[in-house]
This record gives structure tokens, C-alpha cells and sequence, in this order.
């Protein structure tokens, strides 16, 4: 009888390693949301320079509702919808929204050169303070982390700077706001 009690002895010791750092273990916690640019994703931060040389991240709008705007001056399509963009701007810039302090513009300019960006910001009136360019063109590295290979392109953000749509034209832009507000 000693014999055989020795003998599971031996057999378990090993295991009573295994479970006891099992059971020392904490929970795990839940995963967030992995990083990247689809619908449902943490979105990646941006540091660019803004209008003034001066560093700009996009991490630093956490907890409003965020539009990242990918344009250029000399882009027909996006100048022609830049007037949507200035009028979602102007509607939902003094909102209230659900898990977000407001609404802001965080506009990427795929322009090479500084001068005809910033025209392109005061005639089209694009009136706030988040505009941000590398003056590297297609080479933007912005629109290369965001996969933008034609603008003008988009991505809605959401308090938690998660992606809750992108790629919003016209009306579709309005209503996919309008659904982040409080009622």
C-alpha cells in the first residue's frame, strides 16, 4: 500500500506544478479591438505637421467623434465635395453625441506643396484647426498606413477611435453622424 502511494506521488508531482500556476493565473482580460482600418478597428494614430510645422496627432481627438479627411488642392472630386465636408463640419460641429465630447475635422492633404494647400483651405473655407500634410504627394504616409490609393477618401471615427464607417460621400456622410448623436 506504501508502494502505491508513493508511486501517485511520483505520477502526480509533476502535474501540481501545472496546476497550481493554473489556478495562480489570473483571468485573462478581454481583448480590445485589434489596430487597423476596417470597420470595427482601433484606427491607427497619425503625427503629421499642421499648417504651421507643427506636430499634430490624431490620438489627441480621443474622445470625439472624427472624421479624417484624405484630400488634395489639386483633387477635382474632393474640391467639389469639400462643400458636404464644410457642411457637416458646420452641422454637427456644436452637437452632443453618445460617448463623445463633440465633432472634429481631422483633414490629410496629399499635396506636394505648402502654397496651394493652404489656398485650397481658405477658398473651399474649411474652417477648422486640424489640417495636417507631409507635402509628399501619393508618398503620404498617412494615406499609405490608411491604404488610400484614391481620394478623396474618409474614415469615421467614433469616441473610442474606433472605425464606425468610411469612404462616406454626400448624404451618406450626414447620416452616419447623425447616428453617433444624442437624441
Amino acid at each position: 500500500m506504501t508502494r502505491l502511494i508513493i508511486i501517485l506521488l511520483i505520477a502526480l508531482f509533476p502535474l501540481q506544478g501545472t496546476f497550481t500556476s493554473l489556478l495562480a493565473q489570473s483571468p485573462a482580460k478581454p481583448a480590445g479591438p485589434a489596430t487597423g482600418i476596417n470597420i470595427g478597428d482601433k484606427a491607427p494614430d497619425i503625427v503629421m505637421n499642421d499648417v504651421d510645422g507643427k506636430p499634430m496627432k490624431l490620438s489627441s481627438l480621443k474622445g470625439h467623434v472624427v472624421l479624417i479627411d484624405f484630400w488634395a488642392s489639386w483633387c477635382g472630386p474632393c474640391r467639389r465635395e469639400n462643400p458636404n465636408v464644410v457642411d457637416a463640419w458646420n452641422k454637427y460641429k456644436s452637437k452632443k453625441f453618445q460617448n463623445a465630447k463633440g465633432f472634429k475635422i481631422y483633414s490629410v492633404s496629399l499635396d506636394k506643396q505648402k502654397d496651394p494647400w493652404l489656398n485650397a483651405i481658405k477658398a473651399d473655407k474649411l474652417d477648422w484647426p486640424y489640417h495636417v500634410s507631409d507635402l509628399k504627394g501619393w508618398a503620404n504616409e498617412a494615406a499609405k498606413r490608411y491604404g488610400v490609393n484614391s481620394i478623396p477618401a474618409n474614415y469615421l471615427i467614433d469616441g473610442n477611435g474606433i472605425i464606425v464607417a468610411k469612404n462616406l460621400r454626400g448624404i451618406d456622410l450626414h447620416y452616419q453622424i447623425e447616428k453617433l448623436t444624442k437624441n
